[in-house]
């Protein structure tokens, strides 16, 4: 039987889900992911909240076939930034050379699963406590912090402090945010709280400033590579396009958000730099510059369209929630968005491959693969 077979695939994955026993990670490089529905891969499976992805056709395409809590038809751009089983290395590449972390709320999160890492995101969140309130029940990113501080004293009941300290030291962390500040909160409803309390270009320099504590907060937990994304290209999504597009074009309001963002990201992440000492320590992952990519040139990247959900109803496929109810595309490989957000398995992996490879335009001071080539050198 290949190695990489269907039933040995599902078998593995079996394993890790099960908590038996697999191949040590001891070697590998712990990751750790923060954030919001991008890279939430289950959490909020656990939680009484309407922002969950845990019915097909959601995972049609995951290795399984099965729902997972993943925003995604299939990987989500943690589980192609990390690995998997050894029979899965070939299917999600070899970048950490760990198994994917479990959400941190699985009851598998435990023993040597402690060691890969865990995923904290909860999807509904954003940078502010407000965002998201419309989901109810979900891990907020104070909560997130919380949930991390009390991740390493399980890790160092298990391996002891020291190595414990180390391990996180050693480790990658992504966080994603900032997105839903604008379409969940900001401009959720006309009139909103935060927008009667602040102008737009007021607003941001605030989330930013909000933001900041955050990140500053990880690096006293002792992250000390921190994959930081901007914002994509929200007024480009098929929900937006639904909402406000009579011919195509992207909502004026939510891209100027997005245009405002994402430079005072950057500009905030050297400044924190130079504060903590290093200039590598949090490093800008522009994704804003992948989404026009696909958004303009959809079919130099293979894809059919960069508009129309593939799984959803109304205009664009982009009213309402992906369900199996909805309108599903047949080829999920030519098409730049699985539903009103997020983006299909392949737009993921074009994404970490500009994280891994791309120039300073879109991922600085380096890119992933010289930050780990640096840190191996290093070790």
């Amino acid at each position: 039987m290949d190695a990489c077979s269907p039933v040995l695939v599902v078998g593995a994955l079996l394993l890790v889900l099960l908590g038996a026993s697999a191949p040590t990670v001891s070697a590998a490089r712990a990751f750790f992911v923060f954030g919001d529905s991008l890279v939430d891969n289950g959490n909020n499976n656990y939680l009484m909240t309407t922002a969950r992805a845990d019915a097909p056709p959601y995972g049609i395409d995951f290795p399984t076939h099965m729902p997972t809590g993943r925003f995604s038809n299939g990987l989500n751009i943690p589980d192609i930034i990390s690995t998997s089983p050894a029979c899965l290395l070939s299917h999600l590449g070899e970048y950490l050379g760990a198994e994917p972390a479990l959400p941190y709320l699985s009851p598998y999160m435990r023993g040597e699963n402690l060691l890969v890492g865990a995923n904290f995101a909860s999807a509904g969140v954003g940078i502010l406590n407000d965002t998201g309130v419309q989901f109810v029940n979900i891990i907020r990113i104070a909560q997130q912090l919380q949930n991390f501080q009390d991740y390493q004293r399980r890790l160092a009941a298990y391996i002891g402090e020291d190595a414990a300290r180390e391990r996180v030291s050693q480790s990658l962390v992504l966080i994603t945010l900032g997105g839903n500040d604008f379409v969940n909160n900001y401009y959720l409803v006309p009139f909103s709280a935060r927008s009667q309390q602040f102008e737009i270009h007021d607003y941001v320099p605030f989330i930013i400033s909000e933001y900041k504590k955050v990140l500053a907060r990880l690096y006293e937990l002792g992250a000390r590579r921190v994959i930081v994304t901007g914002t994509g290209m929200i007024g480009c999504v098929p929900a937006e396009l639904a909402l406000h597009s009579l011919d195509g074009s992207c909502a004026p309001d939510l891209t100027r958000a997005a245009d405002l963002f994402n430079p005072q990201l950057e500009r905030m992440l050297t400044e924190l730099n130079g504060e903590v000492g290093h200039d590598d320590v949090f490093i800008a992952a522009n994704t804003n510059r992948v989404s026009f990519d696909f958004m303009f040139n959809p079919q130099q990247y293979g894809f059919a369209t960069a508009k129309i959900a593939c799984c959803g109803q109304g205009p664009y496929n982009g009213i309402g929630l992906c369900t199996p109810a909805s309108n599903v595309c047949a080829n999920r490989d030519v098409y730049a968005y699985w539903d009103a957000f997020h983006p299909t398995e392949r737009a993921n992996r074009i994404i970490v491959a500009n994280f891994m490879h791309g120039t300073t335009d879109h991922i600085s001071p380096m890119n992933l693969s010289t930050i780990l080539a640096m840190d191996n050198t290093r070790n």
